[in-house]
């Protein structure tokens, strides 16, 4: 997946959210979603579904709370979530979420040509990661998170010229 999506408020979305039994007015709703933005994310806590807020980053500064942009870390792939020292072994095995979107972007690299992928009547529940962090001016919990990658699908490969 390349590094943008959409959420929109319509009823795919709203059957996506009610099939997992949240309220569908707690999802940000945009147009086009960039890495570093605020996105939705499903996660539990104490072994309830909640939906929280979370910065489409999973590494983020410690003190700024803001992307790391040292790293890439929007995506995690898959082949990354058993390397011991990858950003993503430990949330993989600890703090799993779902992303919630009605499509994405993928481009093929010449940063010209660029498809949106969106299902026929459908949303999507992308498998995330997440982490969380402590301001420490406000006592609250903050969330970052990735989206796990797989290679794509067959059907889609003439548009991903990495695989």
């Amino acid at each position: 997946m390349c590094g943008r999506m959409n959420v929109n408020n319509d009823s795919y979305m709203q059957d996506l959210i009610g099939m997992i039994g949240l309220p569908v007015n707690n999802i940000n709703i945009s147009q086009d979603v960039a890495p570093g933005a605020n996105i939705s994310i499903i996660h539990q806590t104490q072994s309830v579904r909640v939906i929280s807020d979370a910065t489409w980053w999973l590494l983020l500064d410690n003190k700024t709370l803001k992307p790391n942009y040292r790293y890439a870390s929007f995506n995690s792939r898959y082949d990354k979530l058993n390397t011991s020292h990858s950003a993503s072994y430990k949330p993989y095995r600890q703090s799993r979420c779902i992303v919630p979107a009605s499509g994405f972007v993928e481009g093929l690299g010449d940063k010209k040509t660029y498809f949106q992928i969106e299902p026929v009547e459908r949303a999507i529940a992308f498998g995330g990661l997440y982490n969380e962090w402590l301001n420490d001016q406000t006592g609250d919990l903050v969330y970052s998170a990735s989206i796990i990658t797989l290679p794509p699908h067959p059907k889609l490969k003439h548009i991903h010229p990495k695989s």
